[in-house]
């Protein structure tokens, strides 16, 4: 087996950033080149790049192009322009955190660093492939602590895409299908659709096919049957932030499958690093739910499947309570939320538990 495929979500070479275009999948592998910080912005903005991992590395991306892009003006207006990119990259898509995490971590540096011009934006670019290589680390931890928890010959059941596709490589829920597939305790998984962008369909049943892990694609309202025959022995998702008390914001739909795992006895996992957790967000409640274009409901592959003009709802996101988690798994560790186990203790020393 591959261990992750044969693609790379992102690269930065030549002077650009060379993003996998997610929006194209299955059926087209293409890819497309940022070299400018509004191109960055542009290819999060539309879901060229998605998942909150990916989002928070391809921003840093976003941050050392524009860092380069202003190496010949003033200290001052390298200094600008970083600001202004930081501004235009934060406002792309506001309910992943690790699109801020990483912002933030690239103007510390920013403004920690004594150098200027293209010292400067080599430090920065220097920094951004650091975190693409810690990305690519901590989801392989993911994958292993998740594992761990898995029973034997386990059929799971995940939503969205928390692959490779989603991060750096390898990824988070889907890290921990990989990793417990490696380890022979995953037998096969369902992936529902995943409506409307249809991630699960496009995008995480494509990679799971490619490492040859067996797939049964499923509609999203297929999940509770599947649950009551007794096909789905545990559901791992992935999340875009976590707030401080455990609430957990992932792709709509998700709460959904929180509230049928329980009534159906079947454990829910969340898979997510410690940069997605949001210690200054106190619930669920505060954190921004972004809502998408309506034409993404109104069409399926740019087909109209609804009136046009019909109003539509279409949150990107829902929030499920800490109290239906039955474990947070981090690279730090496994919290069980649903317990009464706290965040906090994955911040009490570098190593986490």
């Amino acid at each position: 087996m591959r261990e992750f495929g044969n693609f790379r979500t992102m690269e930065y070479r030549d002077g650009a950033l060379r993003l996998i275009d997610q929006r194209r999948l299955p059926t087209e592998e293409v890819y497309v080149e940022c070299r400018t910080e509004e191109e960055v912005a542009e290819a999060i903005r539309s879901m060229a790049v998605r998942g909150a991992p990916a989002i928070g590395v391809a921003a840093a991306y976003g941050m050392a192009i524009a860092a380069r892009r202003a190496a010949e003006g003033s200290p001052g207006e390298q200094r600008e322009a970083l600001e202004r990119a930081a501004a235009l990259l934060a406002g792309t898509r506001p309910t992943a955190v690790n699109l801020f995490w990483a912002i933030e971590r690239m103007r510390a540096a920013s403004r920690e660093s004594r150098s200027s011009g293209l010292k400067l934006a080599d430090e920065l670019l220097a920094l951004a492939e650091e975190m693409h290589r810690e990305d690519l680390a901590i989801c392989r931890r993911i994958g292993d602590i998740g594992a761990d928890l898995l029973p034997a010959d386990v059929s799971l059941l995940t939503h969205c895409n928390a692959g490779a596709l989603a991060t750096a490589g390898y990824g988070t829920a889907t890290g921990v299908i990989r990793s417990g597939f490696r380890s022979g305790k995953v037998r096969q998984v369902f992936v529902d659709e995943t409506r409307p962008f249809l991630q699960g369909a496009r995008l995480t049943a494509w990679e799971l096919c490619r490492d040859g892990i067996p797939v049964v694609l499923i509609t999203d309202s297929m999940a509770a049957y599947c649950m009551r025959l007794g096909k789905v022995g545990a559901v791992v998702v992935g999340a875009d932030r976590v707030a401080a008390n455990g609430d957990v914001a992932n792709k709509i739909g998700t709460y959904g499958l929180a509230i049928l795992a329980r009534e159906h006895g079947v454990p829910f996992y969340v898979a997510a690093p410690i940069s997605t957790i949001d210690l200054e967000t106190p619930q669920g409640g505060d954190i921004p739910i972004e809502e998408r274009p309506a034409q993404e409901v109104r069409t399926i592959g740019g087909r109209m499947i609804a009136p046009e003009g019909v109003e539509v709802f279409n949150p990107a996101f829902d929030v499920t309570p800490a109290r239906l988690v039955d474990a947070l798994i981090t690279e730090r560790g496994v919290v069980r939320l649903a317990r009464g186990e706290r965040l906090e203790s994955l911040f009490a020393s570098p190593e986490g538990r």
